[in-house]
């Protein structure tokens, strides 16, 4: 690769690991003409999602909105800050979120400026989304309740949602799909998942993907540890019909 080469680079769920981020960036070190993108889920379960958000927005990085964004919002603007809706984004991390701040106060800017995330980013021949599509409705049909939720119905897609873009999710741990170890990455048909649980005592990796050149840039929050290698050998191809067969399975039980 020369130094001129512009490079796009897409980083999975963050979850609150700034250090880890930090040192996955250091390992990257992306050139001022690289672009770098976000799937979403800044914050919760991790230790430091206020420095985690204030680096993305001061560095006015493209960032998607994620569902913990998204729980977020739902309990401090739109009027839903009853105890279910605040339990349900406390149990899910909201509570790290909150300490990170100083006098656990998350500041208006901050509020603000998740309220401008988009669902989706269209790169031209790949396609960014937090949690994926609903294989059935049509795009301009689909709202956040798709783009940042969507799990077993799009993992389980027979064909290709768009015949010319690979579209790129974080969201599900990739580990939780059949066959995938922690730290490898998951590829159905047309989609690949990059978000390995940088938050999970099981896996600890927080995932890069440099598109331009189909490289995998890896930092283990847990054990300090940093490592590349090619898509291609980080990646485990899904069958559709084993992710329907597992959920007739969990139906089952």
């Amino acid at each position: 690769m020369s130094e001129n080469s512009q490079r796009r680079i897409v980083i999975g769920d963050v979850h609150g690991h700034y250090e880890g981020l930090m040192t996955l960036l250091a390992a990257i070190a992306p050139a001022s003409n690289d672009q770098l993108y976000f799937l979403g889920d800044l914050i919760d379960r991790g230790p430091q999602s206020a420095q985690v958000v204030n680096f993305v927005k001061n560095n006015n990085y493209p960032c998607l909105l994620g569902n913990h964004e998204q729980m977020l919002l739902n309990v401090l603007t739109n009027g839903s800050a009853s105890t279910p809706a605040m339990q349900a984004w406390l149990y899910s991390g909201g509570q790290a979120t909150i300490a990170s701040y100083q006098e656990a106060t998350i500041p208006q800017e901050h509020i603000d400026w998740f309220t401008t995330l988009p669902t989706y980013l269209d790169l031209g021949d790949v396609w960014l989304t937090h949690a994926g599509v609903d294989p059935l409705m049509p795009l301009n049909k689909q709202t956040a309740e798709q783009f940042c939720w969507i799990r077993e119905e799009f993992h389980g897609i027979e064909k290709p949602f768009f015949p010319d873009k690979l579209i790129i999710v974080g969201h599900t741990i990739t580990f939780t799909l059949p066959g995938v170890s922690p730290g490898q990455l998951a590829q159905g048909k047309g989609w690949l998942d990059i978000d390995t649980g940088a938050y999970h005592p099981r896996s600890g990796w927080l995932t890069a993907l440099d598109v331009t050149n189909n490289l995998v840039y890896q930092a283990n929050v847990f054990k300090k540890r940093v490592r590349s290698l090619p898509l291609a050998e980080a990646t485990v191809i899904i069958d559709p019909s084993e992710i329907k067969g597992a959920r007739r399975n969990q139906q089952r039980a």
